[in-house]
């Protein structure tokens, strides 16, 4: 029997194994909002602890946040399918993101939320990861163009939204 008190490296014979094991963390741009960077975050601690279910969700989560925070989810257009397709209407993502975004982000989300529970890939939630990570940039690494746009196409961005709207 080993004895736990001594020191490491010294005399700890090998390491078998480490939880959680660290995942890439993706960049964000610095304008993304702050309750939008934590559930970002918040999936990928999901992904790293093999809670890939999860992880889809609140992936999925944050891009239905991200429409909100834009002006895309209003009492008219509650559907994040619709939300989406107005984004690349708008051009503030491109048609192929868009494709992404259902394929990867909504539809595995609503799987997750909606139907019986099924195992969820490390493959596929990292498309969702990835794709999210893109359309957040897309959003707000370059925000006072991504402003203009949303303004001229009609949209209320949460910058423009009074504090009791919410």
């Amino acid at each position: 029997m080993m004895d736990v008190h001594h020191s490491y490296p010294d005399d700890i014979w090998e390491l078998l194994d480490f939880y959680p094991e660290a995942k890439q963390r993706l960049p964000l741009p610095s304008r993304v909002p702050k309750g939008i960077q934590n559930e970002f975050r918040e999936a990928e601690l999901c992904v790293e602890h093999e809670c890939f279910g999860a992880g889809a969700a609140l992936f999925r989560s944050a891009l239905d946040k991200t429409m909100r925070s834009n002006g895309y989810k209003t009492k008219q257009t509650r559907n994040l399918q619709i939300q989406i397709d107005e984004a690349a209407s708008d051009g503030v993502i491109t048609a192929a993101r868009q494709r992404r975004a259902h394929e990867e982000v909504r539809v595995l989300g609503n799987d997750v939320l909606h139907d019986e529970w099924h195992q969820i890939s490390l493959d596929d939630v990292d498309a969702a990861h990835r794709y999210v990570q893109r359309i957040l940039e897309d959003f707000y690494d370059d925000r006072d163009s991504v402003l203009k746009l949303l303004r001229t196409a009609g949209r209320v961005p949460a910058e423009d939204q009074d504090s009791t709207d919410a």
